[in-house]
């Protein structure tokens, strides 16, 4: 296979690089790294990255692989392939964005009214709305259906009461995709239905959880008596898992390219270089060049998975399970990236001192932030599950709740 540009591919690589020369300075590979899940967002930096989105917007460079009619470009898998590889290149915002672009936003397409895809599509794809995903409750995680949250149709309102939790930036988003209970005496898979949430709306309250790293990327989202209007609902009402599904596909796409297939492969090399091994540089070490290049080799295979699921995605299809492969692989490798860095800086490793640590401490704050990714959208054991069944073809687990009416199903106690 030869992955050198073609021509048109080099073009389009060229021009995407030229608007982010004029726009944006390349990164110092010296300066601290970025808050890698997001977990630190003030006031400044949120206002930063609507900005730069806008800008992006208005330039025709916002969510290119989206279809034109809603505001990208129709760009192949490969040019928002090419388009991520330059824009990691230089010094940007965070990306807030990637749960609305890359969860949110497939779904509405796939299953919004024209009327709803015009509402919300055009200010999520500029950055004016933030977008968060509720799916989660701490009766259900693995098993997300079944959730308890529920909703009770009242005239043109349905009325939401219940709990999310570990909502990844919900303290700062506008808008939300949110999955219910509307019918208990239906199987647990058929009593769901989908709504889109206004996350300001009266009776909405939300918790940051801090976590061991000290940031506060999660929350919990209590619901009383939320009024959601009907127009707000995607699918028909007892749809709610098949449009759910179409969510968390996308979603361990999105978790699974987070890294780009690389996972800092650059900045482990640039350590490996810095430290020094017996008064050598670290990377002569004949272990740790062993250890580079075993972790470059499974990049490689995580990076080419992911462009598996963007041929995927750029035909329109819904990504299959290739994405949970490409989500359990990955998330496991950065973790054990960072967990290497960590060790080859020795004592320095124990400190999250960014002023008296390598690289100002961007391992450290990896290696504590990375285990949620390894939860978030789908745990380790659900995904091999989803690939034993659905791409070894094995027999699956029992469910004796299948067919069973939900209320019927022996649960824990209520939350409270």
């Amino acid at each position: 296979m030869d992955f050198n540009d073609t021509p048109e591919e080099a073009a389009f690589r060229a021009e995407a690089r030229a608007w982010l020369e004029a726009n944006a300075a390349y990164k110092n590979p010296d300066a601290p790294g970025q808050d890698p899940l997001g977990e630190r967002i003030d006031d400044a930096t949120l206002r930063a990255a609507q900005a730069w989105q806008k800008k992006k917007a208005d330039a025709g460079w916002a969510c290119i692989r989206w279809p034109a009619e809603y505001g990208g470009r129709g760009a192949t898998a490969i040019q928002g392939v090419i388009w991520g590889q330059e824009e990691a290149k230089f010094e940007t915002p965070p990306n807030i964005f990637s749960i609305g672009h890359g969860m949110c936003g497939p779904t509405i397409m796939a299953h919004g009214t024209p009327e709803q895809k015009q509402k919300w599509l055009p200010r999520m794809l500029s950055g004016e709305d933030i977008w968060c995903q509720l799916f989660s409750e701490p009766s259900a995680g693995s098993d997300l259906a079944g959730l308890r949250m529920t909703a009770v149709r009242d005239g043109d309102d349905w009325v939401v009461n219940g709990q999310k939790i570990w909502t990844t930036g919900a303290q700062f988003c506008d808008w939300g995709i949110i999955v219910a209970r509307h019918d208990p005496s239906a199987p647990k898979h058929a009593g769901l239905t989908f709504f889109v949430v206004d996350m300001r709306a009266p009776g909405t309250e939300i918790r940051p959880i801090t976590q061991i790293n000290g940031g506060q990327g999660f929350n919990e989202v209590f619901y009383t008596d939320v009024r959601i209007p009907d127009s707000y609902r995607l699918g028909e009402v007892g749809d709610g898992w098949r449009v759910a599904i179409t969510t968390l596909m996308n979603e361990r796409a999105s978790i699974g390219g987070m890294t780009g297939g690389g996972g800092g492969i650059g900045d482990l090399l640039r350590l490996a270089s810095d430290l020094e091994i017996e008064g050598a540089p670290a990377i002569e070490d004949r272990a740790v060049r062993e250890k580079l290049a075993g972790f470059y080799v499974r990049s490689k295979g995580v990076e080419l998975t992911g462009r598996r699921t963007l041929s995927a995605l750029s035909q329109g299809k819904m990504p299959g399970p290739e994405a949970s492969l490409m989500k359990l692989v990955a998330t496991r490798l950065i973790q054990e990236i960072a967990e290497y860095a960590v060790e080859i800086q020795g004592a320095a490793g124990a400190t999250t001192d960014a002023e008296s640590t390598p690289q100002a401490g961007r391992w450290q704050e990896r290696y504590l932030a990375i285990p949620g990714l390894r939860i978030a959208g789908g745990t380790d054991e659900v995904l091999r599950n989803i690939i034993a069944e659905r791409v070894l073809r094995l027999p699956p687990e029992m469910r004796m709740d299948k067919d069973v009416a939900y209320k019927e199903v022996p649960t824990g106690p209520p939350n409270t």
